[in-house]
């Protein structure tokens, strides 16, 4: 068995169980993390998560990221004033981008297509690498989580702290953590 069939399977087995009421809304969301370098394999086997989902009766959406910053950039009006003075775009990141992204995500998880059963799946959070930083984001968005949101991490679970890629500096989140190398448990 391969790195993300493992992955899903875990997963599976912790989405099956029931599911607990009043949790806020950190505690609903889900970090499957693992290896950059699995990147586009988790990418190629997305339908694993989403049939793990199914089978624990559960709806699943997805949202996929990776060309958000693009998408961004190509409504800014000065975009080429930008490309001539990159350092500009600092600030303009910091708030606008943050803004933008965490706009995208609030309106998926409070669309009518999802209720408190509902999963949904967050995937190319390694795009905003350098941009933003995924701990804001979780921050400002953790209480439109209704059912499950399972951010797909691409880096490394140690000792309570999540880092994103080669991050120097990672944060502690209150997620649930599914990953390679330790089981989860249940409290």
């Amino acid at each position: 068995m391969g790195r993300i069939e493992k992955l899903a399977e875990r997963y599976e087995r912790y989405v099956s169980l029931p599911w607990q009421k009043g949790l806020a809304g950190a505690q609903k969301a889900i970090f499957v993390v693992y290896d950059k370098t699995d990147e586009r394999r988790l990418i190629n086997r997305k339908e694993l998560f989403a049939l793990a989902t199914a089978k624990a009766k559960h709806p699943w959406k997805e949202i996929d990221l990776s060309g958000v910053f693009s998408q961004w950039m190509a409504g800014i009006d000065y975009r080429e004033s930008y490309f001539e003075s990159p350092e500009d775009l600092e600030l303009k990141l910091e708030d606008d981008f943050l803004d933008y992204v965490v706009a995208i995500l609030q309106e998926n998880l409070s669309g009518q297509d999802v209720d408190h059963k509902t999963v949904v799946g967050v995937f190319g959070v390694a795009s905003l690498f350098g941009f933003v930083r995924i701990s804001e984001i979780m921050f400002r968005i953790e209480n439109s989580i209704r059912g499950r949101l399972v951010l797909f991490f691409p880096g490394e679970f140690e000792n309570a702290n999540y880092r994103l890629l080669d991050a120097r500096d990672g944060w502690n989140y209150h997620a649930v953590p599914i990953t390679l190398h330790e089981e989860i448990s249940i409290t």
